[in-house]
């Protein structure tokens, strides 16, 4: 059951990075994305001493803050 809870929870964070990042990526792409951007998100707020507490929202928007910078490093080493 955590499975299907980290895959909603990443698509969600996913699709709202690559909306606020303009590009055009597909279901899975997003999907991992999202679950990467989980961790990325998750240890770089809690190096800055960060929690959000709203639960599966901030959860989301934790791991959407990590999928940006994911995607703003893609996009700056692509270039």
């Amino acid at each position: 059951m955590e499975l299907v809870y980290f895959v909603l929870v990443g698509a969600a964070a996913g699709w709202l990075a690559s909306m606020l990042m303009n590009i055009n990526a597909s279901l899975v792409l997003t999907i991992v994305l999202g679950i990467v951007g989980g961790f990325v998100g998750g240890w770089g707020l809690g190096q800055l001493g960060v929690m959000l507490p709203w639960g599966v929202v901030g959860e989301i928007i934790t791991a959407a803050i990590g999928a940006v910078v994911l995607i703003f490093l893609y996009k700056l080493v692509t270039k």
